[in-house]
């Protein structure tokens, strides 16, 4: 399978009036939803940490006259002043700042390529439906997936994601280590999504299965290439429409293979 050729015909199609029009959507309904969901998000955390209070108390002991004295201090510190308290000290300083920015870029790139996924799924069909029509017209589409099935397994492909994310906290604390285990739970998500998405409007379960026992490797390949292109600030909002046309040339493809080898079920 030449994959210059898939690569050239997907940058083609995607620059389609038409393609073009089912980008305009994903881009502006997530980027709302994106806007609408982290600004709520702050406004919450900002609420919460003004009205937050913290009970502090220290013990100091000395030596007065041979005779051990312990001196007992208490502070109460509420908004703004327990936000000064945990900037004031180094290590505090560190962990608030290191916790911040982490959480609020995990979530942020979280929420984003989950959007993206969920309003790009919607178009998928009639994004298969225009290639098929243009490139592959001669190809009977396969489709003998329920809404049910899908649904449940979305469902379990999203808990062993948080599974991992939870099994994987240790590493988040060590250097260039917590990016690769921070991302592989989000890959194993997005390429679930992404080639079931795909595959089950245009194959069947058993074709499926052997286009991926065959050609596994190769899509998983080119899957984690598009999802490095996700973490590229924003680039998903655009190119959420070019990874179902590239990935759709990519399974029709497939398809027509194992049809025309006579070689399509187990």
């Amino acid at each position: 399978m030449n994959q210059d050729n898939i690569f050239i015909t997907s940058i083609k199609d995607f620059f389609s009036f038409r393609m073009i029009k089912f980008s305009i959507a994903p881009f502006f309904i997530t980027l709302l939803l994106i806007y609408t969901i982290v600004f709520s998000f702050a406004h919450i955390t900002l609420r919460d940490l003004r009205h937050a209070s913290l009970h502090v108390q220290q013990s100091q002991t000395t030596i007065v006259d041979g005779l051990e004295n312990i001196d007992t201090s208490a502070l109460d510190l509420q908004g703004s002043s327990l936000t000064n308290f945990f900037m004031s000290h180094a290590f505090t300083s560190w962990v608030a700042t290191f916790f911040v920015y982490t959480m609020g870029s995990m979530l942020a790139l979280v929420v984003t390529i989950f959007i993206s996924l969920l309003v790009v799924t919607f178009l998928t069909p009639h994004i298969l439906k225009n290639i098929h029509k243009l490139h592959y017209s001669d190809l009977e589409i396969g489709d003998d997936e329920n809404i049910f099935w899908a649904i449940l397994k979305i469902f379990r492909w999203f808990v062993i994601m948080l599974g991992m994310f939870l099994l994987f906290i240790p590493f988040y604390f060590v250097p260039v280590l917590n990016v690769i285990m921070f991302n592989l739970p989000m890959y194993y998500f997005f390429h679930k999504i992404l080639t079931y998405d795909v595959a089950s409007h245009i194959c069947t379960k058993n074709e499926y299965k052997k286009i991926m026992f065959f050609s596994g490797t190769e899509i998983r390949i080119k899957t984690f290439i598009l999802y490095l292109v996700s973490l590229i600030p924003f680039a998903i909002l655009f190119a959420g429409v070019f990874y179902i046309i590239f990935m759709g040339h990519t399974y029709f493809r497939e398809t027509k293979e194992l049809r025309e080898s006579g070689n399509h079920s187990f």
